[in-house]
Formats: C-alpha cells, structure tokens, sequence
C-alpha cells in the first residue's frame, strides 16, 4: 500500500484497509469534513467538502429521497476508522511478530521462537481472512471484482425487498397485531386516562376546536343547498295525511284542542264588541233596495244581537253544543286523513305546492345559518351546554372503561379490528414504502450509513479473528510438535 493511494470499484470499494479502510471520502483535511461523494455521469466522483462541518441533513439527502447523513452518523463513522485503526494495529503488530520469531528462530533463540512465530503467522491469517469479509460487506476489497463482495452496495434493492417482506410477513399480520393490541390493553388505559378531568377537559377543546373548524371550511351556500335539497326529498317522499291524521285524533281525544276553540271564542267575542257598528252596516249594506231603511237597521241590530248571544253562550258554555259540533268535525277529519283518499290526496297537493314555494325553500336553507351560529358560540363557550354534556359524556365513559370488562372488551375488539383492517388491507402500501425507499437510496451512500452504525462492531471481528487465529494456530503447533516429537 503506497502513501494512502486508493482506488474505487462502481461499488465504493475501497483500495486498501490501512488506518482508515476507505474513508478516505469522508476523511479530514484542515479541520473539513468532507460530504460523501455523490455519483456522477460516466462513473466519476467530485467530493464536496463542507468547512466547518456536514451540512444539516434536509428532507432529502444526497443519498436519495428520505436519506440523511447527520452530524451523529458523522461521529459514529469517526469511532468506525479508530476501530478500524485498532484492528489494523493488532495485525502489523501480529507481522511484526511473525517476521522477528521467523528470524529468531532460524537464528537459533530455541523452540519458543516457533511457537510464537506460529501464533503471530495464524494471526495474520484469522486477521486478512476477517477484514476481507468485513470488508465484502460494504465494498470490494482491494477493488477487485471479487464474485459476492460488495455486498450491501449490490444486493441494496432486494435486502429493501426481504426487508420489508419480512416486516409484513412478521410485524403485519392480523395475529400479531391483535396479541400485541390485546397485551396494551388500550381500553384499560383510555378508561383510566379518560376518568381524569383534566384529560376530559382536554379532549372536549380539541373536540370544540375540530368542530369549529369543521364548521369553518364548510361553505354555507353548499350546506345549505345539500339540507335544502334533502328536507324537500325526504318531506316529498314521506305522506304526511296519516301522520297529521293521528295526532289530530290524540289532540281532539285528549282535549287539546278546546284551549284553542276557548281562544277563538274570546277573540271573536272581543272583536264583535269592539266593532259592532261594522257587523250592523255590513247586514244592512246586503239588504234589498226596496225594504225601509229602519227594518234594515232593525234587522242589522237583531243579526249583530243573536251572533253576539251565539258567540258569548259558546265562550262561557263549555259544554255548548256548537263546541260538541267542533269536536265532531275534528275528529271526523281525523279519520278522512288517516284513510279518505280524497282528502289525503288535496293534503298531499297542498304539501307539495307549499314545498314549492320560494318563501318555504327559503326558510328551510336558512335554517343552516341559524344551527351553524348556535353550535359555534356552543363550542366556543367552555360553560355551554354542549360543552359540559361532551365532558360529562366522557367521564362517564372513561369510569365505564375503567369499571365494566364488557365495556373494555368491545373497545379492544373495535381497536384491533381497525388496525387489522388497515394492516392487512395496506400491507402492501406500507411495506411498499420501505422497499421503495430503500431503492431510491444511492447504493454508495447507503453503505456508508450502515456502515457507520455497524461498523464498529464489526471490526471487533477482526479483532477477535486475530486473536482466536493466534491461539488457534499456537494450539495447531503445539499438537503438531507434540505429536512428531
């Protein structure tokens, strides 16, 4: 290895191990720390360096869509060269070893100088041997196009594929799901989180909140139009005769409707007093031009005298008989809406052409106005009567969830039937997401993110290679020399 020269594969392999073992993209120059490089067109690699530090990691990095390289993979990489630095050290130091017992030993220093020598050689294999496949995970050692090296950088799309695979297969499966709903016990907790007051008053103004702002996106016009719309088709639709017909005959048979027969007679009473005059000159106006002028007065007095007599007996007589006559025309026309087909038909008519009036559309539409303005200054006003009843509802349900095993049974059995529903009605689009994701990821980058996670831990098998390779080939000698001696 000369001077730290390095060359590349198309995968990111690294020309050597040395100190460093290909970082040398990421490496230091006067205190900058320089950005992986990125790939450019004909296989060519520009490194940007970034003074003072990597650049803060943006929603999607150079690395692909989603891929961020922070400050904290940036140190983990830097523990990844000292390990690396640490494993290179114990193998010159296990070469150094070799070669001075391989001097020693043909100089005569004795039988110990073999067995070191033997120790120090099996070291440098378990060491070479370990750093090649550490190595051939991230890149292609000593750039040669080694078959199955690199191997992360290659096989990146399909670990995606197997990796999302089995997130679906062993994290998304309508079993799992449920046991691991069914051991959180999501209706315990609700119930105990909900029966606080303070968490009640929470959920109620975040329930106002949404209201409101419900309420807010929603156009007036188009609400308006849509219950407009839907009270005529549904009044349209819906033979109002019977209806009308049955509460007519349980008001007549209750006797509801007498305060009303009281009212008219009073007011008809009051009015004939009050204009009397006027009922006179009407009768007379309608007499014949040849009768006298006094008997058409006289007839006007005893006309206007007899209907004032009729209409005072009916007010102070509950039991007259023109108030029995009412009675029997209520409930006769009771019975004609409930089953006449004339009559139910004209009520019918008159129905629809009430319908049909502007005057009535009208009303109906803003009608919306007037419910949306109650419910907004409802929500808005902690004391209001919406506000308190939602508040009292949920503590309620909140004591219910805590107290009744039924209560709590049927909220897990709800929530773990949504969530099997969503898991394994979109498995494939949530599984899609990681598999996708990892395929637009650069193959170069990616290796190095893993490998700034991992790498550390892994060169502590090359560590442990050169050592368990020294024992190991001590023990080899040993027997070897135990045997033909």
């Amino acid at each position: 290895m000369h001077g730290g020269e390095r060359t590349r594969s198309a995968g990111g392999a690294d020309g050597g191990d040395g100190g460093d073992g290909g970082d040398a993209a990421a490496g230091r120059r006067g205190g900058a720390v320089r950005a992986p490089a990125a790939p450019a067109p004909g296989g060519r690699r520009a490194a940007a360096a970034t003074a003072g530090g990597p650049a803060a990691p943006g929603p999607v990095g150079p690395g692909g869509a989603g891929f961020t390289y922070s400050e904290s993979d940036e140190e983990k990489r830097r523990g990844v060269r000292r390990m690396k630095t640490t494993a290179a050290a114990l193998l010159l130091l296990v070469a150094l070893g070799y070669a001075l017992t391989t001097w020693a030993d043909h100089a005569g220093a004795g039988a110990w100088a073999g067995y070191v020598a033997a120790a120090c050689e099996a070291g440098m294999v378990g060491a070479l041997a370990d750093w090649f496949a550490v190595t051939a995970l991230f890149r292609r050692p000593l750039g040669l196009p080694i078959p199955h090296t690199a191997i992360i950088p290659t096989k990146k799309d399909q670990l995606g594929v197997s990796l999302g695979e089995f997130v679906g297969e062993n994290f998304l499966s309508s079993d799992v799901v449920r046991a691991r709903l069914r051991k959180v016990g999501i209706g315990s907790r609700l119930g105990a989180w909900l029966a606080e007051p303070e968490h009640a008053d929470r959920v109620t103004a975040e329930l106002a909140t949404a209201l409101r702002g419900a309420l807010t996106v929603l156009r007036d016009s188009d609400v308006q139009a849509v219950v407009g719309e839907a009270v005529t088709r549904r009044a349209g639709a819906q033979e109002i005769a019977p209806g009308l017909g049955k509460m007519l005959e349980r008001i007549v048979a209750d006797g509801g409707h007498r305060r009303a027969v009281d009212l008219v007679c009073v007011r008809a009473h009051d009015w004939l007093v009050e204009h009397g005059d006027s009922v006179m000159d009407a009768v007379q106006g309608g007499a014949p031009g040849w009768t006298p002028r006094f008997v058409d007065r006289r007839v006007g007095e005893r006309v206007y005298r007899e209907l004032l007599r009729f209409v005072t007996e009916m007010r102070d007589m509950p039991e007259h008989p023109a108030r029995g006559a009412v009675d029997r025309f209520l409930h006769d026309f009771a019975s004609d809406l409930k089953a006449d087909k004339d009559t139910r038909a004209r009520v019918e008519r008159l129905k629809a052409d009430a319908l049909a009036r502007s005057e009535v559309q009208d009303l109906i539409a803003s009608a919306w106005s007037a419910v949306r303005a109650m419910i907004v200054a409802a929500a808005e006003d902690e004391r209001s009567e919406l506000r308190l009843r939602v508040r009292a509802s949920l503590l309620s349900l909140g004591r219910r969830m805590s107290t009744e095993p039924r209560l709590r049974e049927k909220v897990d059995g709800w929530v773990e039937g949504a969530a099997v529903y969503v898991v394994t009605t979109y498995r494939d689009e949530i599984t899609s997401l990681i598999t996708d994701t990892v395929a637009s990821w650069d193959a170069e980058h990616t290796s190095r993110k893993i490998e700034a996670h991992i790498g550390r831990d892994l060169q502590f098998i090359r560590i442990n290679g050169t050592v368990v390779g020294s024992l190991a080939g001590l023990v080899i000698y040993a027997v070897t020399q135990g045997v033909g001696g």
